[in-house]
């Protein structure tokens, strides 16, 4: 079996105060609904766990009905980290789930192909992430004011979600994690605690985060031709 699970109990603070940015319309439907509908028409998942805030799970199954999603889904309480949501929905994910593909519930435009790629990936390498190469000439700042150094852009990559893994190799990842009790951005950050290496899947489609505002108007341009 292979699972998704969509990371969906943040605040969404730069969208503003008092704004559940999840919730916001864009291109006709609350954000989290168009990627909840993507995995849910995803070929390669049989099963969806959505990861929500406490309080919110009547408003998950709400939106389930409404845009009558088909695949089996649970709804799981989130923690206090991103990396404790992802750990409660690895415990909540069926026992014979061996693949997952974990994805920010603010990233809508995610394809079917990028999921497919990076849950192929993990199969054989324990670990993949859609990810894209940095085309803009990029500087470092040690006071945030003042060019420090230049960094050579052929080197870096832009990481996105799904973040996909064997299902042994992401519990043993965020244990590490958990037991030196420290806080990572992503889940391959935890993956190169424990030394696992992690395929970069380069991902030639748009797949923005809902994070400031003006992020709204691109993706809705971009929903609505898909």
């Amino acid at each position: 079996m292979t699972s998704a699970i969509i990371v969906a109990a943040g605040q969404g603070t730069r969208m503003g105060p008092g704004t559940d940015k999840l919730f916001l319309e864009v291109a006709g439907r609350p954000l989290v609904a168009h990627t909840w509908g993507r995995f849910d028409a995803a070929k390669c998942i049989d099963q969806i766990t959505m990861v929500v805030r406490d309080g919110m799970q009547t408003a998950f199954k709400d939106l389930a009905a409404t845009f009558h999603f088909q695949k089996p889904f649970q709804v799981v309480e989130g923690g206090e980290h991103r990396q404790d949501s992802v750990w409660n929905g690895l415990e909540a994910l069926p026992s014979n789930c061996q693949l997952v593909a974990i994805q920010d519930g603010a990233r809508p435009c995610t394809s079917e192909e990028i999921i497919t790629a990076t849950l192929q990936a993990a199969r054989l390498v324990g670990a993949a992430v859609a990810a894209r190469r940095l085309t803009d000439t990029i500087k470092e700042s040690d006071d945030s004011q003042l060019v420090s150094r230049h960094l050579d852009r052929t080197r870096l990559w832009s990481v996105q979600t799904p973040q996909s893994f064997r299902i042994e190799v992401i519990r043993q990842a965020l244990a590490a994690v958990r037991q030196k009790q420290i806080v990572v951005t992503d889940d391959t950050a935890a993956c190169e605690l424990i030394g696992q290496p992690v395929r970069l899947v380069e991902n030639s489609a748009p797949n923005p985060k809902a994070t400031l505002p003006a992020d709204l108007t691109y993706i809705e341009i971009l929903l609505r031709k898909a």
